[in-house]
């Protein structure tokens, strides 16, 4: 069945929640470290995610994507002005998730481009994002939809990540 993509609510917390915690243990098993995937909590992480909705939802121009099948989040993205002041671009999606029963089954693709015409539409005409190093199944995806590594990388809590750029105006 095909998802359907909308603006998440606030209605939407434990669904992001729950999807961001069982893709991290599906996706980034032997990249991340095992103790940092148990630590994860989804009743956590929904409380937190309804703390902070609406300072995370404060600037218009952060978008917050679901996608929704069946009445359940299969996929998640979000997007919005660069938060580096020395980054390569002014756009950027700060993350994109699927539910792993979803892979290669379009959630992504819908979800990348509806953050990338939200994007052009604030004005960016170019963006970038974070790929965790290893994650050879992501950065196919990103590149098969022309994002490139640029050479940029990072190192926060213990994860090592891989910049990825895009030109948006092609």
């Amino acid at each position: 069945m095909t998802a359907n993509i909308r603006d998440a609510s606030i209605d939407d917390a434990a669904g992001i929640a729950r999807l961001r915690v069982e893709t991290w243990r599906a996706a980034y098993g032997g990249l991340v470290p095992q103790e940092v995937l148990d630590r994860m909590d989804i009743e956590r992480e929904t409380g937190r995610r309804m703390e902070h909705w609406h300072e995370m939802h404060a600037d218009a121009r952060c978008h917050d994507l679901v996608a929704v099948a069946d009445g359940e989040v299969v996929g998640w993205a979000m997007c919005g002005p660069a938060r580096e002041a020395d980054a390569p671009a002014s756009g950027e999606l700060y993350a994109i998730y699927a539910r792993s029963d979803r892979w290669s089954r379009g959630v992504g693709n819908a979800l990348l481009m509806e953050a990338e015409r939200r994007l052009r539409a604030d004005g960016h005409d170019r963006a970038y994002l974070w790929v965790l190093l290893g994650n050879a199944r992501a950065t196919s995806f990103y590149e098969a939809h022309g994002w490139h590594a640029d050479g940029g990388a990072k190192t926060e809590e213990g994860l090592h990540e891989l910049r990825h750029v895009r030109d948006l105006s092609t």
